[in-house]
């Protein structure tokens, strides 16, 4: 294609007969093209000091998407050849709907419409600071006398009131708080008190109020069982009134809240530094100082997976990714860069594909994962971006960034429920500025269409719980029932969907399960000979599927020793019958034939059923067959054997290592004390000779008097 015919201009402000050109603002990062009746495109471009031209984008084909470019080129008589440029350079692309994720971008807000004259908690306690849902945000709060919490409804933006109603309680300073997942009105937080206290929002709460110190809010229940302080308060996603709590104290507390009592304790070895919860609430994903990746099986009150997650000294993330078996993790390597991981929940040993090194900066990155549309957003502290990744295939594939100036130090993401359905917002944060306001980011897919986007807005979880407590602590599992969005764009009340019309969210894991399937169906569905040679080929489905049994193992090895045995021997006995075969001619070529077609159809053993290898044998006696076969049979079980024993060895000489180690350790900790021991002793004893001392020079004193 020649440059120089991508861009024919037009007369300007004269579009041809028959066509309505749409001129869109520069700050919309559009260009829209527009049908001509010859098939022709027009481009409608703008600039901030010249009026608008037409340019017809003859080379490109006949689209029914329209283009986006990140920003307007300048504003001149090289308008053509700027446009052209970005173009060549693959700096347009295209918004296909069938994407609906591929052009998500964020749109922030102006200071006017945020939540301003905050005064944010400065402490240093690692947590997201703030907490959303549809009617309030819950945010830490620098106050004397004890610890507090604002709470702030989302229609009360601008500058607000320099004392606000706070909800105090506390005896020291407020970590973290979680509103209720099925009850906008409930919130839970925690102290460095080492309490949990759970909140009920007055109705018709608000902020400005004529009296002139507002009453605060006292809490509803207060849960005792933690002996250090509460870093961490999260809601079950599933079960109504179940809250998990982690502490100084090394344990993960699962709560009844309707009965104010501990029911279930997770032990850690160390600080627990982020949890998050399964989309059926039975499991518990936690990352903990001691750089540990743990998922626990919640009513087992034991870990299903305990392996090595990131393996920086700063604190790690995790999230798990709705209702997928995939767990999403951040944290740092030894040399202080930023990671990303993908977990496999059924085989968490390492990260799929390996940890993705996103950069360098020292802030702690905080995941968020929407299951609507399969997107993980990462936003770091310090950071004033927000990067937003598409999972497919069993990979992040990187989208796009939001960019500020405005570092952030806090982050919350509004449930689905909540977004703007008429702007086609997809997501939205609120994050914390300069520890004094608070500002909103829309993340929009843009569409020119004024209805309902269906395709961007699966059915999502509303407010009905899956299950109750006492039934949560019983055992059952079930995930909370979905509602359709559509009405709730219409202004109606919400329709539950029923469960088989809800659409699945494994489109992204779907590519992993079918290579994981075909080398185990093909080969159960061909006799036995042959089964297991075919799953050689994919070695990293192989790893995640479920390991084969030591006499699976013994079965495949004879098998394949056997076969190949057959083969040679088969070959080499034809050889040696074709050699003693002097004088029967006519009854040598069927012997060359078969061993021809044996050759021939040696390739196609392994993919076509057993007949073609059923034949070619033929040339040698049975006895001897069955003895090749058993003797390779004999082999390959010896061969299994003595893997298994060298892996014992292994085992064996491993366990001795470490407890050599540990000897070591005890041995060298023995030593410390015994030498502390007889530093106290000469302590002890120095001291008696100084007032021995002291003694004596009051004596020489007296004497000299």
């Amino acid at each position: 294609m020649a440059e120089d015919n991508a861009w024919a201009p037009v007369p300007r402000c004269v579009p041809p007969s028959g066509v309505r050109p749409r001129i869109v603002p520069c700050d919309a990062r559009r260009l829209d093209l527009d049908h001509h009746s010859s098939g022709v495109r027009f481009a409608c471009c703008c600039s901030a000091s010249s009026p608008p031209r037409f340019y017809i984008l003859s080379p490109l084909p006949a689209l029914p998407y329209p283009l986006i470019r990140p920003r307007c080129p300048a504003a001149s008589s090289e308008l053509p050849s700027t446009v052209r440029r970005l173009h060549h350079s693959a700096a347009l692309t295209l918004a296909d709907p069938r994407r609906p994720k591929g052009h998500v971008f964020g749109r922030s807000t102006k200071k006017e419409q945020c939540y301003d004259n905050l005064k944010i908690s400065k402490n240093a306690w690692d947590t997201n600071l703030i907490k959303a849902n549809p009617k309030y945000l819950s945010v830490n709060y620098e106050s004397g006398g004890g610890g507090a919490f604002a709470v702030i409804p989302l229609q009360e933006r601008g500058k607000l009131p320099e004392i606000i109603p706070l909800f105090r309680g506390h005896t020291g300073p407020v970590l973290d708080t979680d509103w209720n997942t099925f009850n906008d009105n409930i919130v839970a937080s925690g102290s460095d008190d080492g309490k949990v206290f759970i909140w009920q929002v007055p109705e018709n709460f608000s902020l400005y109020s004529e009296a002139e110190e507002p009453e605060d809010v006292a809490p509803v229940a207060k849960l005792t069982g933690h002996t250090r302080k509460v870093g961490h308060v999260l809601f079950n996603p599933s079960a109504e009134n179940v809250l998990a709590s982690s502490s100084g104290d090394y344990t993960v507390k699962l709560w009844d809240v309707e009965a104010g009592s501990p029911k279930i304790t997770l032990k850690h070895p160390d600080i627990v530094q982020s949890l998050s919860f399964s989309a059926n609430g039975a499991y518990l994903v936690s990352t903990s100082r001691d750089k540990k990746l743990r998922i626990w099986d919640v009513r087992q009150e034991r870990p299903a997976h305990e392996g090595q997650g990131h393996s920086g000294a700063k604190n790690s993330r995790a999230v798990w990714m709705g209702e997928l078996d995939r767990i999403a993790t951040t944290g740092f390597s030894k040399m202080s860069d930023r990671q990303l991981g993908l977990w496999d929940v059924r085989a968490a040993r390492e990260p799929l594909n390996g940890f993705e090194i996103l950069d360098s900066i020292s802030g702690v990155c905080m995941p968020f994962w929407d299951d609507g549309t399969q997107c993980l957003y990462l936003a770091g502290k310090g950071d004033g971006n927000i990067r937003y990744f598409e999972y497919e295939n069993d990979k992040f594939q990187f989208l796009s960034e939001y960019k500020s100036i405005e570092p952030q130090r806090g982050i919350a993401f509004l449930p689905k429920r909540g977004v703007n359905l008429h702007e086609n917002e997809v997501m939205r944060a609120y994050k914390t500025v300069n520890d004094s306001y608070i500002e909103p980011v829309s993340f929009i897919v843009p569409r020119r269409a004024e209805v309902f986007q269906g395709d961007i807005y699966p059915p999502c979880v509303g407010l009905k719980p899956g299950m109750s407590s006492s039934e949560y602590f019983a055992g059952k599992e079930a995930v909370p029932p979905k509602f359709s969005l559509e009405a709730t764009y219409e202004g109606e009340a919400p329709v539950e969907v029923p469960a088989e019309a809800v659409p699945k969210p494994n489109s992204a894991p779907a590519p992993k399960v079918e290579p994981k399937q075909e080398p185990k169906v093909e080969p159960k569905a061909e006799p036995q000979p042959e089964p297991k040679p075919e799953p050689t080929p994919a070695p990293a489905a192989a790893a995640r599927a479920p390991a084969p049994s030591v006499n699976e193992n013994k079965t495949s090895m004879a098998n394949a020793a056997a076969k190949f045995a057959d083969k040679d021997e088969a070959e080499s006995s034809a050889d040696e019958a074709s050699s003693f075969e002097e004088i029967p001619k006519p009854a040598e070529r069927p012997n060359v034939t078969a061993r021809v077609e044996e050759k021939t159809r040696g390739p196609e053993v392994a993919q076509a059923p057993e007949p073609a290898p059923a034949e070619a044998p033929a040339a040698t006696p049975p006895a001897r067959e069955e003895r090749r076969s058993v003797s390779g049979a004999a082999s390959a079980a010896a061969a299994g054997i003595k893997d298994q024993l060298a892996e014992i060895k292994n085992m064996l000489q491993t366990q001795n290592q470490a407890m050599t180690s540990q000897m070591q350790q005890m041995a060298h900790l023995t030593a410390e004390v015994n030498t502390m021991k007889h530093r106290l002793v000469e302590l002890e004893r120095g001291g008696e000779k100084d007032e021995r001392i002291r003694q004596l020079e009051l004596e020489l004193e007296e004497a000299r008097s």
